[in-house]
C-alpha cells in the first residue's frame, strides 16, 4: 500500500476487483509492479503432492517419498530418493541429504505476515541443516532471487545481519517492534463504538477500520478489524487505552463483543 506499506487484497470472485489494503482500507485500482510495471496479480502455488506426482514423471523408476499434513516422516533410509515435504515436516536422513531443492520462495515471502521473512529464512536454515556438508558433496539450492535479503542472508549463513536489515526496514515503514500496536476485530459497530470510546495518546495513528472476509453487494461486511499504531515510547499509554476501554465495556455489558491483540504477530 502506497499509503501505510500494508498488504493489498484482492476482493471479489476469482480476484477480479479493485485491490485495496487490509490495513487501512485505501484502494489502488492502478497498481503496478514496482520491478516490472505489470498489473497482473496471480497465485500459482503448487501442492507438495501434485509436486511429488511432477518429480516422479519426470524420474522413472526413483522412490518418491512425501512428508507433510497428517503423514510426517520422521526419518528416511540412506536410500537413492526423492524426498518431498512441506516446511517444518522435512523428514532426517540418514547420513544426510546429497541436496536440497526449496521450492517456492516467492510464495513464503509473500505471506501476509509481518515475520513472513525471518520465519521464511528460519524454514530454510533449518532444512539446509539436514543436507550433509558442502565437503562431502552436499548441496542447498534455494528457488528466489538472489537479491532477496533473506536469500542473501541464506547464501552467508547470517541470520544476524538479516536481523537488523529487518529491523531498520520496520522502523522506515513503522512496523513493530520500532512501533506498538494494537488490533480491534469485531462487527462494523462494535469497532467503531470502541473507536470512539478509547483515549489513545496524540501520537496515535488508526489505519482501518478495513472489511474481513467477504463484502456483501451494498459494500458490507460482517467484521472489521482496526489498527492502532504509536511510537514505541507510547506502548504503555496505548495498553493502559485499551485496557481502559475494556473496563468501560466491560462495566456496562456490552452485547458486541470485539477482539482486541497487543503488537500481533499477524495484523492483516
Amino acid at each position: 500500500c502506497r499509503r501505510c506499506a500494508g498488504p493489498l487484497l484482492l476482493p471479489g470472485s476469482g480476484g477480479s476487483g479493485t485491490p485495496h489494503c487490509r490495513w487501512c482500507g485505501v484502494a489502488d485500482a492502478a497498481y503496478r509492479c514496482p520491478a516490472c510495471g505489470s498489473g497482473r496479480l496471480r497465485a500459482v502455488v503448487v501442492g507438495a503432492m501434485r509436486t511429488a506426482e511432477e518429480l516422479g514423471r519426470a524420474f522413472p523408476g526413483v522412490a518418491v517419498r512425501t512428508s507433510g499434513g497428517g503423514d510426517v516422516l520422521a526419518t528416511v533410509p540412506a536410500r537413492p530418493a526423492l524426498v518431498v515435504a512441506t516446511p517444518g515436516a522435512e523428514p532426517v536422513a540418514e547420513g544426510g541429504y546429497g541436496a536440497a531443492l526449496l521450492l517456492d520462495g516467492w510464495a513464503l515471502l509473500g505471506r501476509q505476515d509481518l515475520r513472513a521473512a525471518e520465519e521464511t529464512l528460519r524454514r530454510w536454515m533449518a532444512a539446509a541443516t539436514l543436507v550433509r556438508p558442502g565437503r562431502d558433496g552436499g548441496r542447498v539450492i534455494v528457488g528466489a532471487e538472489a537479491g532477496i535479503p533473506a536469500v542473501q542472508a541464506l547464501v552467508r549463513w547470517d541470520p544476524g545481519w538479516h536481523a537488523a536489515s529487518e529491523l531498520a526496514e520496520r522502523k522506515e515503514l513503522g512496523f513493530p517492534p520500532h512501533v506498538r500496536m494494537a488490533s480491534v476485530e469485531g462487527t462494523p459497530e462494535a469497532v467503531a463504538g470502541l473507536l470512539d470510546e478509547i483515549s489513545l495518546p496524540e501520537a496515535a495513528e488508526v489505519l482501518g477500520p478495513v472489511p474481513l472476509g467477504e463484502i456483501d453487494e451494498e459494500g458490507r461486511s460482517e467484521r472489521e478489524r482496526a489498527l492502532l499504531r504509536v511510537p514505541r515510547e507510547h506502548g504503555k499509554a496505548l495498553a493502559d487505552a485499551v485496557h481502559a476501554v475494556r473496563a468501560i465495556r466491560d462495566a456496562r455489558k456490552a452485547t458486541d463483543s470485539v477482539r482486541i491483540q497487543l503488537d500481533p504477530l499477524s495484523p492483516v
